[in-house]
């Protein structure tokens, strides 16, 4: 770490773009634009933030980025957040206020509205899935989802305010971590969670002998081992949780359910799901439902169903303490019918519903005022006077 950096700033300057990259990757007309201000003058200038969706208000990362570039730039810059990280705030809801050198501001609106609202809408989706299932873990699986590092940053950064905006006003379990060594600060760990792919289970030829690989070279690791690569998630997991007794009684191994949508979990259909359920959390499937939830509680993939199944068969086998982690297309609306199911998850794994709805992320800036006089564009007037705030 560079001597005199936080955490933030260090890994900002290896990824994000630097003031002389800034004119290479800004919008055009912004660089014309401070060429016409720098011939003919310049002014102090006031940018009004918002978003057309609601939000949970993410700027730190973005805003981080704004001063260290006004620093280099000698510019003063003052920054009026209306909100504190972490708050909802409504569509067309001012963000935040920006009052400085329209010559410097200038270039600077096309990176940081990038950073800004992406953030601001994966804190959002983080969000809406810990308050579905507040008594469930979740790991933040998104880089393998991101457009490249400055993109894992954001995602991963807005996970965490999602879920301490989550654990502060539902007292949810939340996001406890995620899967890369970079980001895992935002987490307050020192590296990230995760243990095998499929791949090392090919590479292995069963699911036991992958787990016993990955047990000798890591014997400090709890071991979650995925269990559908074969189709046999009963099987395999079982014959796992036999040869790890003592892990499995200690809560160190869990099982990994991953099964995707083009089948059932092992022993089960239609017919075994709605009896599982039926067992388990009949109203679930004894209110009304939509075909989407329907999906999620009886269908094929990681249904509500294979999840009690496997929970089953664990309790069954005499393997109460080991644990169950889910994958595989959790949203808020997926996660809403697991907790209709009062599903037996310990962990869930999620990657691509962060960045989701990306064509919701556009935060759009409007300058309101020059030289201290308020003058926007027509339609923009709810800019000038912010509805609600701190």
């Amino acid at each position: 770490m560079t001597q005199g950096r936080s955490p933030d700033e260090t890994h900002l300057a290896e990824v994000w773009p630097t003031l002389d990259q800034v004119p290479r990757w800004t919008d055009k007309y912004f660089s014309r634009t401070r060429a016409v201000i720098e011939r003919y003058g310049d002014a102090e200038v006031t940018y009004a933030v918002f978003m057309r969706r609601p939000v949970v208000f993410a700027p730190r990362l973005a805003l981080l980025w704004l001063e260290t570039l006004a620093r280099e730039k000698n510019a003063d810059v003052a920054i009026e957040c209306l909100y504190k990280e972490g708050d909802w705030v409504g569509a067309g809801e001012p963000l935040l206020y920006i009052t400085g050198s329209f010559a410097a501001l200038a270039e600077l609106e096309t990176l940081l509205l990038g950073k800004l609202g992406a953030a601001c809408v994966a804190a959002y989706n983080a969000f809406s899935m810990c308050v579905e299932l507040p008594e469930v873990a979740f790991l933040a699986m998104d880089a393998r989802h991101c457009a490249g590092t400055e993109m894992a940053e954001l995602m991963a950064y807005a996970a965490s305010v999602g879920s301490r905006a989550a654990q502060t006003t539902r007292g949810a379990k939340g996001f406890v971590g995620n899967a890369t060594d970079a980001t895992a600060r935002f987490f307050d760990q020192a590296e990230g969670f995760g243990t095998m792919p499929h791949a090392l289970i090919g590479y292995a030829g069963s699911t036991l002998r992958a787990a016993q690989m990955f047990h000798e070279t890591h014997p400090d690791v709890n071991l979650v081992v995925l269990v559908d690569y074969f189709g046999q998630e009963i099987t395999d997991g079982l014959a796992v949780c036999a040869h790890f007794p003592e892990l499995a009684a200690q809560g160190r191994l869990s099982l990994r359910l991953d099964t995707h949508g083009g089948r059932y979990v092992e022993g089960l259909g239609p017919q075994r799901s709605y009896e599982v359920l039926d067992r388990n959390a009949p109203g679930a499937i004894r209110a009304y439902r939509t075909e989407t939830e329907l999906r999620y509680l009886i269908g094929t993939g990681v249904s509500a169903a294979a999840l009690w199944h496997v929970r089953e068969s664990l309790n069954e086998a005499g393997f109460p303490n080991v644990k169950i982690v889910a994958s595989s297309g959790f949203s808020a609306a997926k996660c809403r019918a697991m907790g209709y199911a009062r599903a037996p998850i310990d962990v869930i794994g999620t990657g691509s519903y962060l960045p989701e709805n990306w064509n919701e992320t556009y935060a759009t800036a409007d300058v309101i005022r020059y030289n201290g006089e308020s003058r926007v564009k027509i339609g923009r007037e709810f800019l000038l006077t912010p509805r609600s705030g701190r």
